[in-house]
């Protein structure tokens, strides 16, 4: 599916938003107040997120940023933080970002340099937490980006789309656009990922049975609005009938090839009706958007975490994403969620290294599979 521009946000369409958000909602920001915030900070809000703001201001949580009533210093102190993030990273772990003059020709001071870069960038303005919007005045339709110090991933096509997945659980499946080219490099080229992209990871069954599973795996990631690479489904189809996996159009999607790859998605549709899996996937019917289907996953990536088929950030944050996060955010899975904060937090970063947690978070997956499932409490 290819990403196209969202639609501009409209005051009814932000107040149905707002009310899914378990926030107190104040009046909005008027005109007045919102160049006011902007004056006083030296930045601008972007389209949506300005009538975001006009239709109501959530607070009464520490999530989200009080531009009515909020410590100057703690809001000045959040929008800094992107900033500092990479300048964190440029001065204890060498980042140098390649739009940058080459920092081999810079005898001294980088951190300067490095900031007298940072400045000509966009602003990027907080919505929730560590999510934040490009502020760029006038302009709609820019991704929420989720920034850890030079960790920077896709958290939601535009506002809307945003606030849908984080607090609702629910996709709209359409990839997350690149708008804004200097922290867009951080997703496309960078360290992070884009948790709402196809999951990565190695494909690992060695039976017929496991090959199966993969499939309903893959079915299943579908059902919550999860896409995937053309190749992705092809691999699964090739390792099931090397495994002895036998239905009528497996070898059709098996045998795809690089110019034939837009029929991969029909055939994959055609190999999980051919196998009954449609059948046996969980119902959407409690108050959690396909809440079965979302535990049956977590267990999944936390399988592909302990056999290595994914690292332990890129799985940790898909779990806290789409499941932690999804699923309301259960208590049995804080320990899994704080350990993936601490990986990917640069101010938490410092107690202790990125190794240190990436194995945390990995033996936390392992007791987690251990125990019963859904994991109690």
């Amino acid at each position: 599916m290819t990403a196209q521009p969202p639609a501009p946000l409209t005051p009814e369409v932000a107040r149905s938003l707002q009310s899914v958000l378990g926030a107190d909602i104040g009046p909005g920001l008027d005109e007045r107040e919102l160049d006011a915030v902007e004056a006083r900070f030296d930045f601008a809000f972007s389209a949506d997120h300005r009538v975001f703001l006009a239709a109501g201001l959530p607070h009464g949580s520490p999530g989200w940023p009080d531009w009515r009533d909020g410590d100057p210093e703690d809001l000045a102190e959040w929008l800094a933080r992107p900033v500092e993030g990479v300048l964190f990273d440029v001065e204890r772990n060498g980042f140098w970002h390649p739009a940058w003059p080459p920092r081999q020709a810079i005898t001294s001071h980088p951190l300067e340099v490095a900031r007298r870069e940072l400045a000509t960038v966009p602003q990027l303005v907080p919505v929730f937490g560590h999510r934040y919007l490009p502020g760029t005045a006038g302009e709609w339709g820019h991704p929420v980006l989720s920034v850890h110090q030079t960790d920077i991933i896709f958290y939601g096509n535009d506002l809307a789309d945003y606030v849908r997945r984080e607090f609702t659980g629910r996709s709209s499946g359409v990839p997350a656009r690149a708008t804004v080219d200097f922290w867009s490099y951080f997703v496309e080229a960078g360290p992070g990922i884009d948790v709402t992209a196809p999951t990565p990871h190695i494909p690992y069954a060695v039976s017929a049975q496991e090959a199966v599973e993969y499939l309903r795996m893959l079915a299943l990631e579908r059902l919550i609005g999860r896409r995937h690479h053309p190749h992705q489904l092809i691999e699964a189809g090739l390792a099931a009938l090397v495994l002895d996996v036998e239905t009528e159009s497996l070898p059709l999607l098996a045998g795809l090839t690089r110019t034939e790859h837009e029929r991969a998605d029909a055939l994959f549709e055609r190999v999980l009706t051919e196998l009954g899996l449609p059948e046996g996937l969980p119902p959407d019917d409690t108050d959690i958007p396909r809440e079965a289907a979302r535990w049956e996953l977590v267990r999944w990536w936390l399988r592909l975490i302990v056999n290595g088929s994914t690292t332990a950030g890129a799985g940790g944050d898909l779990i806290t994403y789409e499941g932690w996060d999804a699923l309301g955010r259960p208590e049995a899975l804080k320990p899994l969620a704080d350990d993936v904060y601490e990986y990917d937090n640069w101010e938490a970063r410092r107690g202790g290294t990125r190794e240190q947690w990436a194995r945390a978070i990995t033996a936390e997956a392992e007791r987690l599979l251990a125990g019963p499932w859904p994991p109690l409490g």
